[in-house]
């Protein structure tokens, strides 16, 4: 484990930047914190931390110069960053906040990466470990910080960890007990540049796996992810592949061709959450719980907000909101869901530039796309030939035209293949608005019905 440094940096002011400062400060660390935004809301945090005894810094455009003894880069930074660079060439010791927590843990670790479908991942395994009787948390990208995980609860059996691309790329030590890659899906291309490069940090997961080590993966990708991680973990497989280590097969998941768990009827029963719940059931096996506390977690589960979230209904229509679906992958994963014809509303600020893969789901799920934000001219000359799209601009203009036009037994579904920044602060803030618009056409058009 890394030892205490007398001083230390910590680039960005976000949550996972204030739970670094905290948990250094809280160890006696002198901590100056430095982000490059200026807001209001920023300050408002920045004077809360300095109450705290952590030196802040906003609207910095170049770093201090110390004496430090370490650096820790919050997962929005990234390694290529000036700032990142800077500190590399005065030789200062970096550390993301992800490994910065995991050197400070006291407890094992399951960490779960992927493109799509991690929160609702690390949710339900977490629930699983619960059930028997285990103390576990979700933390990372999903809950709290890892950081302030381990500063708070100190006394658990099991931190769960949602891991991101981003946060990957700047680990060196970081070793979970076990650990789970969902899928690998066209993401943050803009950041991480092509798929090879994308796929290689994801397999940095399992790059320091120990014999013991449990190492959760695709049968599909159980080749180059190997290769690509060098990692000495137990690899186990999972997928609908006969010889899958572990097999999800009509709403159940079977271990070496044998019933492990019955998932018939649960939020997990379906083709496009099924694979995935195969490696939640194996991560969990691995974690000590039993098949049965995971099919007890599964039927209790509460789907997390802005995922595949029914919203609202009027005259036979639908409303769902999967804000969080960001990326081409999760919206037609969201659109096979759906199991009914689908009103779409896509668009933001794109990950992706290539968006005729879809063309063909859209053909055979929508009967009309309503388009906003920055990629809906990219997105209409990809899908205008295979389905009818309209050009709507905002997210209230879509969701009053998708309501507009939807006949019974349609869904209006916002799963808009694209972040939300362009418009809204988040995929939450986006989310939220969705609902409200949804609820008001809801009801506009229950008036219709009344009329």
């Amino acid at each position: 484990m890394m030892g205490k440094p007398s001083s230390a940096l910590v680039l960005g002011i976000g949550e996972s930047g204030a739970a670094a400062a905290r948990l250094l400060r809280s160890e006696g660390v002198a901590v100056t914190a430095v982000d490059g935004a200026d807001t209001p809301a920023l300050r408002e945090k920045a004077a809360v931390l300095t109450g705290e005894g952590i030196r802040v810094l906003t609207g910095a455009s170049v770093l201090p110069d110390g004496p430090f003894d370490l650096g820790v880069v919050s997962p929005g930074i990234p390694a290529s960053s000036p700032w990142v660079q800077t500190l590399a060439r005065r030789g200062l010791p970096l550390l993301s906040e992800l490994e910065l927590g995991w050197c400070r843990r006291t407890c094992r670790v399951a960490a779960i990466t992927g493109s799509n479908g991690k929160s609702t991942a690390i949710k339900w395994l977490a629930e699983s470990l619960q059930q028997a009787g285990l103390r576990a948390a979700p933390g990372g990208n999903y809950g709290a910080a890892i950081c302030r995980v381990v500063r708070e609860q100190p006394d658990l059996d099991w931190l769960v960890l949602e891991v991101s691309s981003f946060q990957l790329e700047t680990v060196n030590t970081f070793r979970p007990e076990v650990g789970v890659l969902l899928n690998v899906l066209p993401n943050h291309l803009d950041r991480h540049g092509d798929m090879a490069a994308y796929t290689a940090l994801k397999a940095r997961l399992f790059a320091r796996a120990a014999p013991s080590d449990a190492c959760i993966i695709p049968h599909a990708l159980r080749g180059p992810v190997r290769e690509l991680s060098g990692g000495a973990g137990r690899w186990i497989t999972f997928g609908t592949e006969p010889d899958s280590d572990y097999r999800w097969q009509a709403g159940s998941v079977l271990q070496n061709g044998a019933m492990c768990a019955d998932l018939k009827g649960t939020y997990f029963d379906n083709e496009i959450l099924g694979p995935g719940a195969a490696a939640v059931v194996a991560a969990a096996v691995a974690c000590g719980a039993d098949p049965d506390d995971v099919g007890r977690a599964a039927r209790a589960f509460q789907p997390l907000p802005h995922r595949m979230q029914k919203v609202a209904e009027a005259g036979g229509v639908w409303f769902v909101n999967d804000s969080k679906a960001t990326n081409l992958a999760a919206m037609t994963g969201a659109l096979r869901m759906a199991g009914r014809p689908v009103r779409l509303i896509a668009g933001g600020l794109a990950k992706e530039t290539d968006f005729s893969p879809a063309r063909h789901v859209l053909a055979a799920s929508a009967r009309g796309v309503y388009l906003v934000g920055r990629a809906a001219e990219a997105m209409r000359r990809a899908w205008a030939d295979a389905v009818p799209c309209v050009m709507c601009g905002t997210l209230e203009r879509a969701v009053e035209r998708a309501a507009a036009e939807a006949r019974p037994g349609e869904t209006v579904l916002l799963a808009p293949a694209c972040t939300s920044f362009d418009q809204f602060r988040n995929y939450e803030e986006r989310g939220v608005r969705f609902v409200e618009y949804a609820r008001n056409a809801a009801t506009l058009l229950q008036r219709r019905e009344g009329a």
